[in-house]
C-alpha cells in the first residue's frame, strides 16, 4: 500500500467540486489530520485546471486526491497532477486494461496512491482480475446522476469478493452523509468520500452553509 494509507485506519475524503473561491473560504478552517484526504473533484478540476490542485496544496499539507477519472493517456495525466502536488489520483475502471496498468505503475513509481473508480462497472472483481498489479484503492461509486434513483445503492456486496483476492483499500463514494458513512464503514470501507454540497443542489454530503470543520470532526468520530 503506497506506504501512505494504513488499512487499520478509517479515512474521510472531503471533495471540493465547485470553484477556487470555495477552497479559499473553507479549506483553511479544516483542522489538519492524517485521517483526512482533500479531493480536487472532477467538476472543480474542469473549472480550475491543475492550478486548482496547486491551490489546495497551498492550504493542505496532507493527502491531496486528484479526481481526474483517467480513461486514456494515463502517463501524461498522472505526471501532470503529480507535478501540481497531488498525492493520489483516480482512473475509471471501465478504461482499457492497458490504461489501468500504465496508470497504476506510474502512480507506484511516483509514490502516489492509485485509485480505480468503479463508477458504471457491473463487476469490479472482473476488472481487478485483468490487472498486472492491483491499485492501492478501489472506489465503489454511486454517481451524482444516480443519487436520486430509487433503489440505487453503493454496491457493498463487492467488498468481500474483491478483498478475498486482493489486498486493496475500499473507498465508498456517492451521496454520503453521516448515516451513509456509518453504513460504509460497517460494510468494510476504509475511506468514505463526502462531497461539499451547496444548499441549492439536490445531492447529499456536507452542506457548505454548515460549519464544515465541525462536520469533518463529526464524520471522523462516527467512522472511527
Amino acid at each position: 500500500m503506497a506506504g501512505m494509507l494504513d488499512d487499520k485506519t478509517r479515512y474521510l475524503q472531503i471533495a471540493f467540486n465547485y470553484d477556487a473561491r470555495m477552497v479559499r473560504q473553507i479549506l483553511p478552517t479544516i483542522s489538519s489530520s492524517r485521517r483526512i484526504l482533500i479531493e480536487a473533484g472532477t467538476p472543480y478540476l474542469k473549472r480550475e485546471g491543475v492550478n486548482g490542485i496547486r491551490l489546495i496544496r497551498r492550504y493542505w499539507r496532507g493527502q491531496v486526491v486528484a479526481d481526474i477519472k483517467t480513461v486514456d493517456g494515463a502517463l501524461g495525466e498522472v505526471d501532470m497532477v503529480h507535478a501540481a502536488g497531488a498525492t493520489a489520483a483516480t482512473v475509471l475502471g471501465n478504461s482499457p486494461t492497458e490504461t489501468l496498468d500504465l496508470f497504476i505503475d506510474r502512480c507506484s513509481r511516483l509514490g502516489m496512491i492509485s485509485m480505480i473508480d468503479m463508477l458504471g462497472v457491473d463487476d469490479p472483481l472482473k476488472v481487478m482480475m485483468r490487472l498486472t498489479t492491483p491499485p492501492d484503492v478501489m472506489v465503489l461509486h454511486k454517481g451524482r446522476d444516480e443519487e436520486n434513483t430509487r433503489g440505487k445503492l453503493i454496491q457493498y456486496r463487492h467488498v468481500n469478493r474483491v478483498r478475498s483476492k486482493f489486498d486493496v483499500l475500499i473507498s465508498a463514494a456517492g451521496g454520503v452523509g453521516i448515516k451513509e458513512a456509518r453504513s460504509a464503514i460497517f460494510n468494510g470501507a476504509n475511506i468514505v468520500v463526502a462531497n461539499l454540497v451547496s444548499p441549492s443542489d439536490p445531492w447529499k454530503g456536507i452542506s457548505t452553509d454548515t460549519d464544515v470543520a465541525a462536520m469533518a470532526k463529526e464524520f471522523l468520530s462516527t467512522i472511527e
